[in-house]
């Protein structure tokens, strides 16, 4: 299989194919990510159906096959495509999901009638139209990789050096508006981008999966990065790499058509996205969440451990007594145990249960009374506004001052919940809360 892939990639033939698929993939990731941010993501599918009654109304005008002329009928219609949906979203109740939805059919049934009637006419069925509806990158000569080639570096062109105004249309198109951009315009010229990143694609991915070329490896993408440029980097990077897979499986894979191939190859880069991604994937929030229901067992363990201690049982706490106060599974009340033994809260007697350390207790102590502050904050937040507290461990005694400190302790004092147990020597203006130990 390796010897027939090189045999293949010395064929000039397959060297531009591998080339045009490559800046075809890198272009859509590029514009793909400015229409994943929009939240325009369905504007690739409708101008993708709405271009193939362009490409068939291109052959019944100019009369045989030619790319650039395909390429001008598919631009105008969807270019016409999204005026008319402009039209529909502001002149009537329709809602633009609607609107794209009523496009993409009635432009692409429309396109299927004039491909039926080219295929009927004469010579038509030689024309070679079909490619279009699932691509047929095979099909393609050096003109015409040639020609995607120069298309896609201009959009490549165009995305670098107005980057800045697509950034801003994006993220605050208002203050864009306010500081003189002129919004119309670029918003016209980033859907001429979207457009001819459509068109551009046609003949390799075909119409009907043209949409996941410039959708899927901006959502991968958007796993790995929270910035704009690193994401159209990345996503420009994913969207080549799915080209290149994808050609190299169709020549030595008979039968496959490139375009599939293709979109399979940045559906897998998309899934190991969702798995693999160091803060947004899967695998990721499932040991984070895991982290946080250990380290959430081990305080509630610790604070049963404390609440027994309260009511005077320092030196002969059992498992029975700490589980009735806060019930956890057996597996994360070992993990508790072991964590707190290790930080020398607890330590085991000769007889098999727990008692609390000073160390514990001290622990214990600052921890409940965090707590406690913390539900204090909680019932005069309006007091507090300016703390902002967000979480419990946000409020920490040694970052507060002395006199919101004393309106705290006061208002708790007031509430009769301060704890009862406390570590021999307590200095809480010095001390910081301990929870982060656990």
């Amino acid at each position: 299989m390796f010897e027939e892939l090189m045999l293949q990639l010395q064929n000039p033939n397959t060297q531009w194919v591998l080339l045009g698929t490559m800046l075809l993939g890198i272009a859509s990731g590029v514009v793909g990510s400015f229409t994943l941010l929009r939240k325009q993501s369905l504007i690739g599918d409708a101008m993708a159906h709405a271009a193939l009654p362009g490409v068939c109304i291109a052959y019944l005008l100019y009369g045989s096959k030619s790319l650039i002329w395909f390429l001008v009928g598919a631009v105008i219609a969807g270019l016409i495509s999204s005026f008319i949906i402009q039209v529909i979203i502001n002149h009537s109740k329709i809602k633009e999901d609607s609107a794209l939805g009523i496009i993409i059919s009635v432009f692409f049934g429309f396109g299927i009638v004039l491909l039926t009637y080219i295929q009927h006419n004469g010579a038509g069925n030689q024309s070679g139209l079909d490619d279009f509806i699932f691509g047929q990158a095979a099909s393609m000569v050096g003109a015409d990789v040639q020609l995607i080639t120069i298309i896609a570096l201009i959009l490549l062109a165009i995305t670098a050096i107005f980057y800045k105004e697509f950034k801003l249309l994006t993220f605050d198109p208002q203050f864009a508006k306010g500081i003189g951009i002129p919004a119309k315009f670029f918003n016209g010229l980033l859907l001429l981008l979207i457009v001819c990143s459509v068109v551009i694609g046609l003949q390799t991915v075909g119409v009907v999966l043209m949409a996941a070329m410039l959708i899927t490896p901006a959502i991968s993408a958007r796993y790995w990065t929270e910035d704009l440029s690193s994401m159209i980097i990345i996503s420009g990077f994913i969207g080549g790499v799915s080209g290149v897979i994808g050609t190299l499986l169709s020549t030595i894979m008979e039968g496959m058509a490139t375009g599939p191939l293709i979109i399979v190859a940045a559906t897998i880069m998309f899934i190991i996205s969702l798995v693999f991604a160091p803060k947004r994937g899967l695998l990721a929030k499932a040991l984070k969440q895991l982290s946080l229901r250990k380290r959430t067992a081990a305080e509630q363990i610790f604070l049963s451990f404390y609440d027994v201690a309260e009511g005077g049982n320092l030196r002969d706490i059992t498992e029975a007594e700490v589980l009735i106060k806060r019930k956890v599974s057996s597996s994360l009340f070992q993990y508790a145990i072991n964590v707190l033994e290790k930080k020398e809260f607890i330590s085991r007697t000769m007889s098999g249960s727990w008692m609390l350390t000073d160390k514990g207790i001290e622990a214990g102590y600052n921890l409940v009374l965090q707590q406690r502050l913390y539900e204090i904050y909680l019932m005069h937040e309006m007091e507090f506004a300016h703390l902002k507290l967000k979480t419990r461990d946000d409020l920490n005694l040694t970052s507060i001052s002395n006199e919101t400190k004393d309106q705290l302790l006061k208002l708790l004092r007031i509430h009769d919940r301060a704890p009862l147990l406390m570590p021999k020597s307590v200095s809480i203006g010095d001390r910081g809360m301990m929870m982060n130990d656990i």
